[in-house]
């Protein structure tokens, strides 16, 4: 497999084997839970209605169910935690090729995606998986994704590499400052993923600085303030975006528990 091994020889191997590992992981665990809870709510509608007692609920329980140690309910972070601990301690301390190295990213993504799909609840300290607050664990891995994707194309921060450097000393300097100056007012204008992207993908922070701004973000308060017509364009455009992001992140993590929203509330 000559493919393969240029993807060893130019270092991408390991991230793809992150990213596929990371991906999949993300997907299974999104399922066992959505499982878990589908159960839950089953189990909790049958003893309203009453149709098995409290006790022959606790009882029961299939194969598929929450990890208890001495009653305390184990998150799956703490195995993700683990896996990548292991992972990382274990390349750094033998460097080893392949196949372990393989090995190791599988372990690294696997845990990585395991900690990120409970990444609201470390952020709230608090058990928030299944209320609104709990889907921006849905945006931290998708914005992984994205930033894997991108080293596993081989572009360099600000879409630099060492040939540019020496092709063009005067005008990577020029390049730099301007793409940076875009990236900025993408942060300004409340994109941080684009800005993200943007980092690496200069033309990807041209189109975000150009492009309207988010509602509330710092760009929308000060510069279309005194611009009625363009706030209330860059508003309803937001409100779109806001409807297909909760359609998504529900797709992907499962619409959330209205009475977690009312208690957060």
């Amino acid at each position: 497999m000559g493919w393969y091994s240029d993807l060893v020889s130019s270092g991408r191997a390991g991230l793809i084997w992150i990213l596929v590992a990371f991906v999949v992981t993300f997907l299974v665990t999104r399922g066992i839970t959505r499982r878990i809870r589908r159960q839950r709510l089953e189990e909790a509608r049958a003893i309203a209605e009453g149709l098995v007692s409290a006790r022959e609920e606790r009882a029961g329980g299939g194969v598929i169910k929450d990890v208890k140690i001495g009653g305390v309910h184990i998150h799956h972070q703490v195995w993700g935690l683990l896996l990548m601990l292991v992972s990382g301690m274990l390349q750094f301390a033998f460097n080893p090729g392949t196949p372990w190295l393989e090995v190791m990213a599988i372990m690294f993504g696997a845990g990585a995606a395991l900690v990120l799909d409970e990444f609201a609840l470390w952020l709230h300290l608090d058990d928030v998986y299944w209320s609104s607050a709990g889907q921006k664990s849905v945006d931290a891995v998708f914005a992984t994704i994205v930033v894997l994707v991108v080293l596993i194309l081989g572009t360099g921060p600000l879409g630099i590499t060492a040939d540019t450097v020496d092709e063009a000393p005067i005008g990577v300097p020029i390049a730099i400052a301007m793409n940076l100056a875009f990236v900025v007012i993408t942060l300004m204008k409340g994109k941080i993923v684009t800005a993200a992207i943007g980092f690496f993908l200069p033309l990807v922070a041209l189109i975000g600085a150009i492009r309207l701004a988010r509602v509330p973000s710092w760009w929308a308060r000060r510069v279309y303030g005194t611009r009625p017509k363009r706030l209330a364009r860059a508003t309803e455009r937001e409100e779109a975006r806001r409807e297909r992001i909760v359609r998504w992140r529900t797709r992907l993590g499962g619409a959330p528990d209205p009475e977690d929203d009312q208690a957060g509330a």
